[in-house]
């Protein structure tokens, strides 16, 4: 962590076999129809007091095309006007002010732009971006919220990682959707310090 005291949280949905979405990038399976009783209740003024808390996101080309996707379904925008930078080389749609595209280096973004001007920061997807946060030792934290739903095949959370990422369960959460959420922080650091 720099000394802004800033906070680099990896966030991401999947399957219990560990997928984020099917091959063709797909999320239909999101919603699911499992029940537990004695999991917490998603208290929506809670969720909306907590996502207050998240200064800006980093997202891929793919999550932000899926979250436009969900918003032209009715589905809504989920992430208010809080600042997006979305890691791509291609040509998208840019709906809102908040929207920035950014095709430069992951660590000079996180570290140099990021880092500085934001205490929460939050990468959402997809998994290509999640693996390269790990391998340049940008994230402090893991969250992985894990849906009660076997989908067989797909893209897995994280793309090929290089070497073993230690990690520390810091917390467990189940709810009444049947969603577990696992909350690690990153222990291992490159050696270079970053």
């Amino acid at each position: 962590m720099t000394a802004t005291g800033s906070h680099v949280t990896i966030h991401m949905a999947a399957s219990v076999d560990g997928f984020v979405a099917r091959r063709d990038g797909r999320v239909d399976w999101l919603e699911t129809a499992d029940e537990f009783a004695d999991g917490r209740t998603m208290d929506p003024e809670l969720v909306s007091e907590f996502l207050k808390s998240i200064d800006c996101y980093v997202m891929g080309s793919r999550t932000y095309e899926t979250a436009l996707r969900f918003e032209t379904q009715g589905l809504g925008w989920s992430y208010g006007d809080k600042p997006i930078f979305v890691l791509t080389n291609r040509k998208l749609p840019r709906t809102r002010d908040s929207v920035e595209f950014y095709s430069g280096d992951l660590a000079e973004l996180v570290n140099g732009r990021l880092r500085p001007a934001f205490h929460s920061i939050w990468i959402v997807g997809g998994s290509v971006v999640s693996a390269q946060c790990l391998r340049l030792g940008l994230a402090d934290e893991l969250r992985y919220s894990i849906l009660p739903i076997l989908i067989g095949d797909g893209i897995p959370f994280f793309d090929r990682l290089d070497r073993d990422i230690a990690l520390h369960l810091t917390e467990v959460n189940a709810y009444n959707s049947g969603m577990v959420e696992l909350r690690y922080a990153v222990r291992t650091r490159r050696s270079d310090g970053t």
